[in-house]
């Protein structure tokens, strides 16, 4: 390494983030970028570990280790090229990934681990300000059409590396947007679209042509799908949402996630939502029920629209601060975690169990729940919830939001039409090839592994454009991005 007692001279540094009280005023991203030296910095801090366990926590298997110290050199180029051979959206996975990286990170065994995202960040930036990250079609076309549907981050992965491998790639969004979670989900103050929009300009630049408000199995029947295109990837993603089956559910203001997440970033996109169908927080008490990202995403969302209060309530219980003693590096710790916008506002409830809503005239306006302790399984088996009696309680709430993870891709309409094998948990069913039961068609990302992390969707798209290259040119110069057990 360039500088081997880096991380015995320098702490963790994070990118200062933008004064709440100011951040909740817009839409921006909260993170402030820093300043060359900063970076440098970061990273010498990375270790000479000799057995650099952050590839096994990174899906996309990032040469970590090699562009940290690049950047401590100061060679941006070098330490692009490197970023990039593995992670085709940095500017992603730099902004919205847990990073599984630096829970591995040999420094994190004692101390605070190397900011390997955040430098990732600082690496992509360079490379967009001095117009190194450039459109790059390939050299020749190999004739073969390929259609990928859904333009989340897997399938934004296969489709760049399709390709790049010369092939006619088509991305099918039923949306008007291109990007799927990361252009509707992810909400703007955590992923600006522009950062979106900006690499998706640069693959159609490349030649891969997109199609928007097109649903396969709606307005694009799936025979044009199967007898237009040589393959199809699909990459759809899993968006059946897991529902509350609780008296109430039904009253005006009990509303999924995604149905509030998504219809701001349309909002801010420009678009014109009537007065009957505006999910709002403003002036109301809100209550999010789901202590994961999704929740925080509602809750920063819910403070920036004026809600009166926020609560934000988790099932399962509080975790603890530092990781419990069956939970070693260089596992993924199960530890208490805070996201930006629980610096903003909003109160945090763990083991609670909601019983039903209740309303007038059609309209939410309390909660019921009660209070559960966690008993732990016999022989290491899993815990069991019970009720604490006299713990029932009420909540007033005109706004609640279900952020309770997601199921499975929607099985009706194209997958049905198509009639693809489903998995046991309702995924598309694949095999070693990540091809699914019908000859010709692959899956991608949450589709086929489930409900997962960004840089999982684009590991998965990665590896399912191999397969497909293979499928299609019997070889491949595509390189693999999942472990045999991925």
């Amino acid at each position: 390494m360039g500088k081997p007692t880096g991380f015995t001279e320098s702490g963790r540094i994070n990118p200062e983030r933008r004064p709440a009280a100011e951040r909740k005023g817009d839409y921006r991203e909260f993170y402030e970028l820093w300043g060359e030296d900063q970076a440098k910095e970061q990273g010498s801090r990375c270790m000479d570990c000799s057995v650099p366990f952050c590839h096994m926590g990174c899906p996309l298997g990032n040469v970590i280790p090699e562009f940290n110290h690049q950047v401590y050199l100061g060679d941006w180029k070098g330490a692009l090229g490197t970023l990039l051979s593995t992670n085709n959206f940095p500017e992603f996975t730099g902004r919205v990934c847990p990073a599984p990286c630096e829970a591995s990170c040999v420094l994190s065994i004692n101390a605070d681990p190397v900011t390997i995202e955040y430098i990732e960040k600082e690496i992509v930036e360079h490379g967009y300000e001095n117009g190194w990250i450039k459109p790059e079609p390939p050299a020749k076309r190999t004739g073969k059409k390929v259609a990928v549907v859904g333009s989340g981050p897997s399938g934004l992965a296969a489709a760049q590396q399709l390709n790049r491998a010369g092939h006619l790639v088509t991305v099918i969004e039923r949306a008007g947007y291109i990007g799927g979670l990361l252009t509707l989900g992810i909400p703007e103050f955590k992923l600006e679209k522009n950062v979106v929009q900006r690499r998706v300009d640069l693959m159609a630049a490349e030649g891969i042509v997109f199609l928007t408000n097109t649903n396969v199995g709606v307005d694009f029947p799936v025979e044009k799908l199967l007898g237009e295109f040589d393959a199809v990837c699909l990459a759809c993603g899993s968006t059946e949402a897991r529902e509350l089956d609780v008296p109430g559910r039904d009253l005006e203001g009990v509303h999924l996630a995604m149905e509030y997440l998504t219809q701001q970033n349309r909002v801010l996109s420009g678009e014109t939502v009537g007065d009957n169908e505006r999910i709002e927080a403003e002036g109301k008490r809100v209550v999010i029920l789901g202590g994961g990202d999704t929740g925080a995403d509602c809750l920063g969302t819910a403070l920036r629209q004026g809600a009166e209060v926020v609560h934000q309530l988790e099932l399962l219980a509080e975790p603890p601060e530092e990781r419990p003693g069956n939970n070693p590096w260089p596992q993924w710790p199960l530890v208490l975690r805070s996201s930006p916008a629980h610096e903003e506002g909003g109160i945090r409830e763990y083991s609670i169990l909601t019983k039903s809503f209740s309303g007038s005239n059609g309209k939410l306006e309390k909660l019921h729940g009660v209070k559960v302790e966690w008993q732990a399984g016999e022989n290491g088996g899993r815990p069991s919830m019970v009720e604490i009696p006299g713990s029932e309680f009420e909540m007033e709430t005109e706004l609640t939001l279900l952020a309770m993870g997601f199921l499975h891709p929607e099985g009706d309409g194209m997958l049905s039409q198509l009639g693809v094998d489903l998995d046991g948990r309702g995924n598309i069913a694949i095999d070693a090839n990540r091809m699914s039961s019908v000859s010709g068609v692959f899956a991608a990302g949450d589709a086929a592994r489930g409900q997962s992390l960004v840089v999982w969707a684009i590991a998965e798209g990665r590896e399912t454009a191999r397969s497909i290259d293979l499928f299609l040119m019997g070889k491949t110069t595509l390189p693999h991005s999942l472990p045999e057990n991925g």
